[in-house]
């Protein structure tokens, strides 16, 4: 049986090798925007993850015809109200570097201690078919802001993002490990459970 082709709605290319890294295992083969010819901005202009992930799927899918995924996640730490969240990209602003992205959150918990540093990924991944509807998935993973950036392995606000079971950062993870964990690798799991239905009709 031939593989089912769907769109993944990124141009992140680390994102991208942690996306087929995970829905490898399966029958269906992940094609970038990049490898799709498309080159659109989607705005994300949702107050939720789920809204803006549902945004950038249906829109894409419109002009291609293909179903498309997307996914919009961020991290949301508790002492500053859930900030960065929705606007973890654009936080500090868009093209800003994530070591002055991640610097910037741990000068905001200056002092704070441990207990109060709690702090989680959140990935929302959706998926728009071609009648119209649209599935989402959500996977999270608790942990705590470091008081450094640790690691060199994964992106974004992994090397701040210190996972107290494993001792260590999401960045300092092998990726077998965090693909596991990881609030991506959640979501994806369980989209790659209905793509794996909805392809089997």
């Amino acid at each position: 049986m031939g593989k089912k082709r769907v769109i993944f709605a990124t141009k992140n290319q680390a994102k991208l090798k942690e996306i087929r890294a995970i829905l490898g295992e399966s029958n269906i083969e992940v094609v970038s925007m990049e490898e799709a010819g498309i080159d659109i901005e989607v705005e994300e202009t949702g107050s939720t993850f789920e809204e803006n992930a549902m945004l950038k799927a249906t829109k894409i899918m419109e002009i291609t015809n293909d179903i498309v995924l997307a996914d919009d996640s961020g991290l949301e730490v508790d002492y500053l109200d859930k900030e960065p969240g929705i606007f973890s990209a654009r936080y500090a602003g868009e093209n800003t570097p994530y070591k002055i992205k991640n610097k910037l959150i741990i000068d905001r918990l200056e002092g704070v201690k441990e207990s109060k540093r709690t702090a989680r990924f959140v990935c929302v991944i959706a998926a728009a078919f071609l009648d119209g509807h649209v599935e989402t998935t959500r996977g999270t993973i608790e942990g705590l802001i470091g008081y450094e950036e640790k690691g060199e392995n994964g992106f974004g606000y992994d090397p701040i993002f210190y996972v107290p079971e494993y001792k260590m950062t999401t960045a300092e993870m092998p990726p077998e490990i965090k693909n596991r964990i990881s609030h991506r690798g959640k979501a994806l799991r369980g989209m790659k459970s209905i793509l794996e239905e909805f392809f089997a009709d």
